[in-house]
């Protein structure tokens, strides 16, 4: 079912915008790019934003530099001009951009902070990612970086790294370490959450601005529910 856009401006989380990019706090279920569902995507509701906020005839301008798969919640940035736009892709190709998620999961790691490096083999028909902890064909290396922020109740929040961005990477490799992310059900969690979220969240982003040169650090609130109310 498609979201009202009007509505779903209103609740748009702005957290960066300047003449060259806008980021976002995507909230989990909204898609980044349009996809086989028809549903509107998070890139047309900012795109009506803009249209609105600054009265703008015509089409407006959004370049979609990376991704969050859709339970996942965090900092999304898109570009607003055609000059920002390549250089924001090569930054994120080239790995300078700085991406720290946090995980709320099922189980401890075996040690309070690590590295893990994993062969993940992706399954496009089942839109899944399988960790090998050798090298199989046509796998890819994936390394991030995780650290315990906190115990809680029933689970475990980390902060985690990413040292390069493969499909479902996160999700995978903590599942591979018996660790899955609560909610996910796809990668071993025993229950879905109710709204179809993971407890995964893209909390930090810091890049050197394409155009201007400058430091850039963008950081999203958490979704709201007890959970994640417990992390902070």
């Amino acid at each position: 079912m498609q979201r009202n856009t009007h509505s779903t401006i209103k609740t748009l989380q702005v957290l960066h915008e300047d003449n060259h990019l806008i980021a976002i706090n995507k909230r989990p279920g909204d898609i980044v790019q349009g996809d086989k569902t028809g549903d509107i995507p998070l890139s047309e509701v900012v795109k009506g934003y803009l249209k609105r906020k600054y009265n703008k005839p015509g089409n407006v301008y959004l370049g979609v530099a990376h991704r969050l798969d859709r339970p996942t919640s965090g900092v999304v940035v898109f570009a607003k001009t055609s000059k920002a736009l390549p250089r924001l892709n090569k930054l994120f190709a080239e790995k300078v951009a700085k991406k720290t998620y946090w995980a709320v999961v099922k189980n401890p790691p075996p040690e309070n902070q690590g590295q893990l490096t994993h062969w993940l083999k992706r399954n496009p028909k089942r839109n899944k990612s399988y960790a090998h902890e050798k090298e199989v064909a046509e796998s890819k290396k994936a390394v991030l970086e995780y650290k315990m922020l906190k115990k809680l109740d029933s689970y475990f929040l980390l902060e985690i790294d990413l040292k390069t961005g493969r499909h479902h990477q996160i999700r995978s490799q903590l599942a591979a370490i018996g660790c899955p992310i609560k909610g996910d059900l796809k990668y071993g969690f025993h229950r879905s959450n109710k709204d179809g979220s993971i407890h995964l969240h893209a909390r930090k982003l810091s890049f050197i601005h394409p155009v201007k040169k400058e430091p850039i650090l963008i950081t999203s609130d958490l979704p709201k529910d007890p959970v994640w109310d417990a992390c902070v």
